[in-house]
């Protein structure tokens, strides 16, 4: 079964959450704010939903603090919807961003999509090197030159899916359907700054540029 942990400072939307999820055969844990939350992950937890207006801590602080103890898909519940919101969100370490009110329908497929990637991610078990990079998969670390890079995970589900079908051009749309499990084109060119982030921390280590722009159509894996 499943376990699901509901971080969110409205009682009722906790309640309607927990309800409808564990209809769906997820067993929830449920918290109001930052620190409960925190405590809650003593519990294995595979999935979060994470408020990101709380009490005691904001949502994008509270996220990174919990990166440092799981690796589970963090997925953002709120009523914010600038561009920049979603962008500090995905910084944050988060993998998706669910904007407030929402449907349960696309809420459940989202949670599914999530889950499903990380079944199959957890199945792996392949490392990738060559002269300056190495890639472990299953452990979702990547280091340039022996140094290892700070990826979230959603950077690192876009480097794994270029690189793992290397030469292929995916399109922005393509890319954040795949990685993030759900087709929402207009949140679509977060991508590009996801891989402008990815370039970034490889450039700090690694001689040679692995993720190449192919204009007017999206990026591939060289080399």
């Amino acid at each position: 079964m499943k376990q699901i942990l509901v971080v969110d400072d409205e009682k009722d939307i906790r309640t309607m959450l927990k309800d409808c999820l564990e209809m769906e055969g997820y067993l929830v844990y449920t918290a109001a704010d930052g620190e409960q939350a925190l405590e809650e992950l003593r519990h294995p937890v595979d999935l979060i939903l994470l408020d990101v207006n709380l009490p005691d801590i904001d949502g994008y602080s509270i996220c990174g603090r919990i990166r440092d103890i799981v690796f589970c898909p963090i997925l953002f519940l709120t009523a914010r919807t600038q561009e920049g919101d979603r962008i500090n969100g995905l910084k944050a370490g988060g993998d998706d961003y669910i904007l407030k009110p929402f449907s349960i329908d696309e809420l459940l497929a989202r949670i599914e999509a999530h889950l499903r990637r990380e079944e199959r991610r957890q199945g792996k078990m392949e490392v990738y090197v060559n002269q300056e990079i190495t890639v472990d998969f299953d452990g979702h670390r990547v280091l340039c030159q022996g140094e290892e890079l700070n990826l979230t995970k959603t950077e690192f589900a876009i480097l794994e899916l270029l690189l793992t079908h290397a030469g292929r051009v995916f399109e922005k749309e393509q890319i954040y359907e795949k990685v993030r499990g759900y087709d929402a084109e207009a949140d679509a060119n977060i991508v590009t700054e996801h891989i402008r982030r990815i370039r970034k921390k490889m450039k700090a280590f690694c001689e040679k540029e692995y993720i190449e722009t192919v204009w007017g159509v999206g990026y591939k894996w060289i080399g």
